[in-house]
C-alpha cells in the first residue's frame, strides 16, 4: 500500500473548505496515484487517503507546498491534527463493505449568528446536492464537514451510517465507514432547536414527529374508562401531527387547533387535560382557570389571553413548522366565553372582548399552527357558537358517565396501591366487578369517593375507640368486600336515583287492591321495560290520570324506584316554591338535561296542574312553564340515551284544552275503589281490620273512594279505638267514615 509522510498546512483558498477534500502538491498526487484505474470502466480511480481513522478524497493543487497536505479546520479537528504536524497518509482502496446504504446527517448553520428568520431547507434538494458534491467520498461516523447550499454555509455531522453489507464484529470495533455511491440514500435532521426549518421527504425518521413518549399508557396516568374518547381525540387532534409537515402541506390541511371537553362534573375532564401533557413530547401545558382571566383593569383580561399565546407565537416565528406543540388548558371555559351579545358578563362587554381576542389568536389572520387549546366545561350550551366552529374548538368530546367496563377500570386504578400493599382482601379484589355493576351512574370522582369511604371503614376498625391514644393495629388493617357494600349505601351519585326522596312518597308501603292494580302495574311495567330495551323508542311518556287520593304519585314513584333505572328524578311543585315562572322552567329543563347524560333515565312529574299553576277561576296558568313542558316532552334524548317520563294529574280534561295531555305517548286511568268489587275488602284486610268487620265496613261504603282516603280512615279509626294492640273498633271506624263524608 503506497504511503507518504507529509506535514499539515492550511488550505490555500477558503472556497476549498466546502469540498471536504484534502489537497496535495501535484507531484505527491502523481506519486501516490500512479496508474491506478478502475477495472470496470478503465478510468482513473479517485484518490482516497487514510488519515488516522478517517478517509478523505485527495486532489492536487499547485498552491500546496511540496511535502505538505492541506486541510480545513473542521477536518483537522475531526482527525485531531495541528498545523505543521507530520502525518503518514496511506492510499485506501474501498471494498463492498464500505458501500453505504444510507447516511443520516445532522445539519445546522455554520455561522452561529442568529438569522432574522429561520432558513427554509428543502431536504430533497439538499440530498441531491450532497450526493452530487460528495460522490465517492468516504465518511466516518461522527465526522463533521462544511457544506455550501444556496449561499448558506452548513455544518454537517454524520450521525449514522448503514452499510449495504453487514460489518463484522472486528470491523465494528473500529470507526464505521461509509462511501457515498449512487444507491446511497441521504437523510437529514436539524440540530436541536436550530435555526433551520426542514421540509421534504429526506428527513430522518421520514420527517415524522416524536410527539408521543414511547412509554406511556392512560391507565398508568390514572385515567380509566375513556378508551373510545382517547381514540377519537388521537385521530382528530394528533394523527396529523405525527406525519411530516410536507405530507400535511401536500394534502392542504391544517392541524386541529382546539378541542372542547364537556360533560357532567367529576367524570375526568380536568384530569384528561392535565395528564395528556405527560403523554406528549411538547412544552409543559399552560393550565388556566377561566375566572382567572378576568381582570379589574380595562384591557387586562384581553392581555392575559394574549400572554397565553405569546410563547407559541415567538417559537412559530423562529421555528415555523418545526415548532413544538404548545398546549393551553382552559378550565371552566363557560365563565369567560359566554355567547356574545347575551349580556351575561354585565354591561362592560368584557366577555365579548375576551371571546373576540380568543378567536383572533386561534383562527385569526396570523393563525398559529403549533397550538392546541383544550377547553373544559359542563355547560356546552353557554359557549359562544363562533368558538365551536371548525378551525377553532372544532373537536367536541363528551366525557360522560363511565360504563361498566370503565367503572371496573377506575376501581382497579384506585385500589391498585392498597392491593400492592396487601391491604385489600382477596374476596374484595375478586368481587370488584360486582361493585362496578352496583355502582351505576357513578362518576369517576364518585368512584374515588366510594373507595375512600370503604377505606374509612377499614381504618376505623383498626382503631380502639375506647383508647384513641393506643397505636392502631396495622396487622388488622385490610379492606374487605363488606366495606365496599357499606360504602355503596353511604355514597350517593349525583346522577343516581334519589332513593330517600322517592321513599317519602310511599312511606306506608304499597297495597295491592286487586285486578285494576295488577293491570295498571303491568302496563307501566311494560312501558318501563320497553324504554330499557328498545332502541327504536328512545323517548317514552306516560300520563297517569285520575281523581285525587287514588295513589297516583305513590304508585309512580314506587314503580320508578323498583325499575332498576340508574337515574330517577321526581319533579314536584313543592321544590319550586318562591321561584319565578322563568326559574321554574329552567329548573325543569335542568332535570331533563341531567337525564340526557345518563344512558337510562326516568323522570316523574308530580301534579302537572300545580306545576303550571293552573287555577280554575279565570282560568289562569303559567304559559312559560307550559311551553317548556310541551317542548321537553317531545324532545328526544341524545344518541344512545333513553328516557321515560311519567306524569300525574287529576284534571286531564282541563289539561287537554291546553294541549298537554296530547304530548304523552299513552295515558292510564287510575280508578277509585268501587263498592262491591272486592278492592275495598282487600285493602281493609291488609290494613289489619278484623275478618268479621271487613264485610260490614265494605257494605257501609256505598260511593267510590280513593285508596289514600280509605287508608287514612283506617289509621284514624286505629288511633281512636280503645281496644288492645292495633285492633280497630267497628263503631269507631263507622264514625270516622261518616266524619270524612261517607
Amino acid at each position: 500500500m503506497a504511503s507518504l509522510t507529509l506535514k499539515v498546512e492550511n488550505l490555500p483558498k477558503n472556497s476549498l473548505a466546502y469540498t471536504n477534500c484534502i489537497y496535495l502538491h501535484p507531484g505527491a498526487v502523481a506519486a501516490l496515484k500512479g496508474g491506478d484505474v478502475a477495472p470496470e470502466s478503465g478510468e482513473p480511480r479517485p484518490l482516497l487517503l487514510q488519515v488516522g481513522f478517517h478517509v478523505f478524497l485527495a486532489l492536487s493543487h499547485k498552491s500546496v507546498t511540496e511535502g505538505c497536505f492541506a486541510l480545513n479546520g473542521l477536518q483537522r479537528r475531526c482527525a485531531s491534527l495541528t498545523l505543521n504536524q507530520t502525518v503518514t497518509l496511506s492510499v485506501f482502496h474501498p471494498t463492498a463493505k464500505e458501500a453505504a446504504a444510507s447516511l443520516t446527517l445532522t445539519i445546522d448553520l455554520l455561522a452561529k449568528a442568529k438569522p432574522a428568520k429561520p432558513v427554509e431547507v428543502d431536504t430533497d434538494e439538499l440530498a441531491e446536492r450532497f450526493k452530487e458534491t460528495y460522490m465517492d467520498h468516504i465518511f466516518s461516523q461522527g465526522q463533521v464537514l462544511a457544506m455550501d447550499f444556496e449561499g448558506f454555509k452548513l455544518e454537517v455531522v454524520v450521525t449514522m451510517i448503514e452499510n449495504l453489507e453487514e460489518v463484522g464484529e472486528e470491523s465494528a470495533m473500529l470507526n464505521k465507514l461509509g462511501q457515498v455511491l449512487t444507491p446511497t440514500s441521504v437523510l437529514f435532521a436539524k440540530k436541536g432547536a436550530g435555526n433551520l426549518n426542514l421540509s421534504g421527504s429526506a428527513q430522518s425518521g421520514g420527517g415524522g414527529s416524536t410527539m408521543f413518549n414511547k412509554e406511556f399508557d392512560f391507565v398508568s396516568l390514572g385515567i380509566g374508562g375513556l378508551d373510545e374518547q382517547f381514540n377519537y381525540i388521537f385521530r382528530r387532534a394528533f394523527a396529523s401531527r405525527i406525519w411530516p409537515s410536507h405530507v400535511v402541506k401536500s394534502m392542504g390541511i391544517n392541524h386541529c387547533r382546539g378541542m372542547l371537553l364537556y360533560g357532567p362534573p367529576g367524570c375526568g375532564k380536568t384530569l384528561i387535560a392535565r395528564q395528556i401533557g405527560k403523554a406528549l413530547n411538547s412544552h409543559p401545558p399552560k393550565i388556566v382557570n377561566g375566572p382567572e382571566i378576568l381582570d379589574k383593569y380595562v384591557g387586562g383580561s384581553e392581555e392575559k389571553i394574549r400572554a397565553l399565546f405569546a410563547d407559541a407565537e415567538k417559537e412559530q416565528q423562529a421555528q415555523g413548522d418545526a415548532s413544538q406543540l404548545h398546549i393551553i388548558i382552559l378550565d371552566e371555559m363557560d365563565a369567560i366565553c359566554k355567547k356574545r351579545g347575551s349580556g351575561a358578563q354585565g354591561g362592560t362587554g368584557v366577555g365579548d372582548s375576551v371571546v373576540n381576542q380568543l378567536l383572533s389568536k386561534i383562527d385569526g389572520v396570523d393563525a398559529l399552527n403549533n397550538i392546541l387549546l383544550i377547553g373544559m366545561t359542563n355547560r356546552k350550551d353557554m359557549i359562544d357558537d363562533a368558538l365551536l366552529r371548525p378551525g377553532r374548538l372544532e373537536l367536541h368530546v363528551e366525557i360522560g358517565l363511565p360504563d361498566l367496563k370503565g367503572r371496573n377500570q377506575i376501581l382497579t386504578i384506585h385500589t391498585t396501591p392498597m392491593r400492592e400493599a396487601g391491604r385489600c382482601a382477596a374476596e374484595a379484589i375478586e368481587k370488584l366487578p360486582i361493585i362496578a355493576e352496583k355502582s351505576k351512574n357513578f362518576s369517576g370522582a364518585e368512584l374515588e369517593g366510594l373507595v375512600r369511604s370503604a377505606s374509612s371503614f377499614a381504618l376505623s376498625r383498626a382503631i380502639d375507640p375506647k383508647d384513641l391514644s393506643k397505636s392502631p393495629d396495622l396487622s388488622s388493617l385490610q379492606i374487605v368486600y363488606e366495606d365496599f357494600t357499606r360504602a355503596l349505601d353511604e355514597v350517593e351519585p349525583k346522577f343516581g336515583a334519589k332513593t330517600a326522596d322517592m321513599e317519602g312518597f310511599f312511606r306506608g308501603g304499597i297495597v295491592n287492591y286487586g285486578e285494576p292494580f295488577d293491570m295498571l302495574c303491568g302496563t307501566i311495567g311494560r312501558v318501563i321495560e320497553q324504554m330499557k330495551t328498545s332502541k327504536k323508542t328512545p323517548l317514552m311518556s306516560l300520563l297517569m290520570e285520575g281523581e285525587r287520593e287514588t295513589g297516583k304519585t305513590a304508585l309512580a314513584t314506587y314503580l320508578a324506584h323498583m325499575s332498576d333505572v340508574p337515574f330517577v328524578r321526581v319533579i314536584s311543585a313543592d321544590t319550586m316554591i318562591g321561584m319565578s315562572e322563568a326559574g321554574k322552567a329552567l329548573e325543569i329543563q335542568r332535570h331533563f338535561l341531567e337525564a340526557y347524560k345518563s344512558p337510562l333515565s326516568l323522570i316523574v312529574i308530580d301534579d302537572l296542574e300545580r306545576l303550571i299553576e293552573y287555577i280554575r277561576v279565570g282560568p289562569r296558568f303559567s304559559n312559560y312553564v307550559l311551553q317548556a313542558l310541551l317542548v321537553l316532552l317531545k324532545k328526544p334524548p341524545p344518541e344512545d340515551r333513553r328516557l321515560l317520563v311519567i306524569a300525574t294529574t287529576s284534571i286531564p280534561l282541563l289539561l287537554d284544552d291546553l294541549g298537554l295531555t296530547q304530548s304523552f305517548s299513552l295515558s292510564q286511568h287510575v280508578p277509585k275503589l268501587e263498592p262491591g268489587e272486592g278492592g275495598i275488602a282487600k285493602v281493609l284486610k291488609d290494613s289489619g281490620v278484623k275478618e268479621g268487620d271487613v264485610e260490614s265496613i265494605a257494605k257501609a261504603i256505598t260511593n267510590p273512594i280513593g285508596i289514600k282516603r280509605l287508608l287514612m280512615i283506617v289509621e284514624m279509626a286505629r288511633c281512636n279505638s280503645e281496644g288492645e294492640g292495633d285492633d280497630i273498633d267497628l263503631s269507631v271506624f263507622m264514625e270516622c267514615l261518616h266524619t270524612v263524608g261517607y
